[in-house]
């Protein structure tokens, strides 16, 4: 009886042993299932950041070569007028307040009847001043454009 007790007890620590060892190889396959299908999640997720930051990056490209011949427009604009305000095509004039009578040199109010010119009256601007005037509105392009440009690269990458 004892041999036979002795016996059932070695039985069931091998099929204990023999249950251990089969859930062992299903939770270690099962284990290794989920690690794959994380990898592959893992790697899709890389590959969609990848496709972002590479249309960010086009985007940005593009924004660039955008603002950078708004940048060269605008220079070559300011460059011609600076040009036609040098040799006299083009004379920069600013109104006169007939009005003030603080200018030293009264105005009539109004033309007169046998006056060709009935805009109101104007002052030429010395050409020195003119190119003065003409750097600051050309500095202040600049910074128009570099703010723009500041304003989409931000606006691109808040996305």
């Amino acid at each position: 009886m004892r041999f036979l007790g002795g016996l059932r007890l070695i039985g069931v620590c091998l099929l204990v042993v023999a249950v251990w060892q089969v859930q062992a190889w299903r939770y270690g396959s099962q284990l290794e299932q989920q690690a794959d299908l994380n990898a592959q999640a893992a790697s899709l997720r890389q590959q969609a950041e990848q496709k972002k930051r590479l249309a960010l990056e086009q985007q940005l490209s593009a924004s660039d070569r955008q603002h950078a011949q708004e940048l060269i427009d605008a220079q070559r604009n300011q460059a011609a007028l600076r040009d036609r305000l040098a040799t006299a095509d083009v004379r920069l004039s600013v109104l006169l307040d007939a009005a003030d009578r603080t200018l030293g040199c009264p105005m009539p109010a109004a033309t007169t009847s046998g006056g060709v010119v009935h805009a109101a009256p104007r002052a030429r601007l010395d050409p020195a001043h003119a190119q003065r005037i003409i750097a600051i509105t050309d500095d202040g392009d600049n910074a128009l454009i570099a703010l723009r440009a500041c304003q989409a690269y931000v606006r691109a990458v808040g996305r």
